[in-house]
């Protein structure tokens, strides 16, 4: 019986065997029968959120829930590598410290209080219109003008080329908006 329990130990099937140490000698019953954590899973192909390059990702998902976030392979554009962002897709959306609730503090407010998400959307809207009506500017010294400088919008690295590109259209051209910057260039 001790005989039967050395000869398991992996440093005498090491010496037996004379290789280094890293391959089945070293395996345990459980490291023998471990498989991916995508194994299992269904696989959806998609694009990075984080920019206008447009990197593959695979989206592993099993019983309606997110497994994994990984390059994708095929990808013609990034050929399985993902950028530090891109590599976090999957903390982005499932950390638990993430926020998934809005958080809204009113004016000299010292407490945040959580809202509905229709709710705060309203709010948003109610503002951008108001803040529009009151400070556009038709014309400006006799020649057509059609601007606000009253409401700004700064874009973040998470948006793609087309939504930055719709994001101009409705700003400058809906509202009159001149003041559209864009994060993702710095």
């Amino acid at each position: 019986m001790l005989k039967d329990l050395f000869s398991r130990w992996p440093v005498i099937q090491q010496i037996r065997t004379g290789s280094d140490g890293t391959g089945a000698e070293a395996w345990s019953q459980r490291t023998r029968t471990l498989q991916p954590k995508t194994a299992g899973s269904e696989v959806s192909r998609s694009i990075c959120p984080y920019c206008g390059v447009g990197c593959g990702q695979l989206v592993f998902h099993r019983d309606g829930k997110l497994v994994s976030i990984e390059g994708d392979p095929q990808s013609p554009i990034s050929r399985g590598h993902l950028c530090p962002k891109g590599a976090a897709t999957y903390q982005l959306h499932m950390h638990p410290a993430r926020l998934n609730k809005v958080k809204y503090r009113r004016p000299y407010g010292k407490e945040w209080e959580d809202l509905d998400l229709d709710a705060a959307m309203h709010m948003i809207a109610d503002r951008v219109w108001d803040s529009r009506d009151r400070t556009f500017r038709e014309t400006e010294e006799g020649n057509s003008l059609m601007q606000t400088k009253a409401i700004a919008h700064m874009g973040g690295a998470t948006l793609d080329n087309e939504e930055n590109y719709l994001i101009k259209k409705l700003f400058t051209g809906g509202l009159g908006m001149v003041c559209v910057s864009n994060q993702a260039r710095i």
